[in-house]
């Protein structure tokens, strides 16, 4: 299968390709997020942002069986410090994208939507199903409620086919500082790096905190699946204090810290989980992995990190230790090329 994964340089995408190993993967990315090392050697690539004209070249070009539309802007703090962009790289971005599969022959696209679209629950509707009513109240979810729509649209107007996954809270190795559940890796890096966690509210507020592989998981089968044009969530159906996180990261990093509290953001919701019965009547997928196992592989991962970076950094003379290279990229209109995989692609 040809499969194109935009935003597949960032963090779910990272977990994705590993599991699409034997099939033709490009990915699109403007690295803006994403990460150049996120790329295996044997994917295609391209960089680009997903609102460009070269992005529509990209899929005319690469005769594309499925599209995985990963790339957004995640973060519902930017979403309410800046509406427009927020339009722009959501609405705008997902539109480009879905122009260019009915022109240039997609058969499906996969989406990525997520539990903002929801917006707070009333506790006795905890975990929210599917057919719950949408009552976004970040213009982050508002954006990712719009493009389920456009794609539903899409569908009933050319055909184009569909599975669009409402995330819960996604955590793990490799993720950002932002996205909704980069609670997690802010937790990590701070602990990693010797600093107490800071909680934004009193961390009572709950979240469903899935791991980024089962996320992967699911993409996967929906990529295969003779299942089409529905909407699932992936989650755990758990809720899980925000707090209990960071207690849980604390004892892994063997600290003692206190937890520090800041004022609670606008735009969050409160309490969040998710039922997703749906996707594993439709899709046959449950979540695998263990919430304490998930923390352990994240945290452990964010302290190696740290500890590499630690070690990377030049003296204070600024003369670079002996047996470093910098890794450099090159770039142009149409290409990247990673200097440490000698990749050319041009599409």
């Amino acid at each position: 299968m040809r499969i194109l994964i935009t935003g597949g340089a960032g963090f779910i995408g990272s977990h994705l390709t590993g599991l699409l190993s034997s099939e033709t993967v490009t990915i699109l990315d403007d690295l803006s997020a994403g990460r150049l090392e996120n790329i295996p050697d044997d994917a295609n690539f391209v960089c680009c942002d997903v609102k460009s004209p070269l992005a529509r070249d990209v899929v005319k070009n690469g005769h594309f069986d499925a599209i995985v539309h990963l790339a957004a802007q995640t973060m519902v703090p930017a979403s309410m410090e800046d509406p427009k962009k927020d339009m722009e790289d959501n609405i705008e971005g997902t539109v480009n994208i879905l122009e260019a599969a009915r022109k240039y022959g997609v058969k499906r696209i996969i989406f990525s939507s997520s539990a903002a679209v929801y917006g707070d629950i009333a506790p006795e509707c905890l975990p929210v199903r599917e057919t719950e009513p949408l009552r976004p109240v970040s213009f982050y979810g508002l954006s990712k409620m719009t493009c389920e729509n456009y794609i539903r649209l899409y569908q009933k107007a050319y055909g184009l086919s569909y599975v669009i996954f409402r995330f819960a809270n996604v955590y793990g190795e490799r993720q950002g500082n932002g996205g909704e559940g980069g609670v997690v890796s802010v937790f990590a890096r701070q602990l990693a790096e010797g600093k107490s966690p800071t909680i934004y509210g009193n961390g009572q507020q709950t979240r469903d905190f899935i791991y980024a592989g089962d996320i992967a998981n699911g993409i996967r089968k929906a990529l295969f699946s003779e299942t089409a044009n529905i909407t699932c969530n992936l989650s755990t159906g758990r809720e899980v204090t925000v707090k209990d996180a960071a207690d849980r990261l604390l004892r892994l990093s063997g600290l003692s810290k206190p937890i520090c509290h800041a004022a609670a953001r606008e735009g969050d919701i409160f309490r969040s989980a998710l039922c997703s019965q749906m996707a594993g009547k439709y899709l046959g997928w449950a979540p695998e992995t263990d919430w304490q196992k998930g923390l352990e592989r994240t945290y452990f991962y964010f302290e190696k990190e740290y500890r590499r970076e630690r070690n990377a950094m030049p003296p204070a003379n600024g003369i670079p230790a002996a047996g470093l290279e910098t890794d450099k990229a090159v770039t142009d209109n149409n290409n990247i090329t990673d200097n440490r995989r000698k990749k050319n692609t041009n599409i």
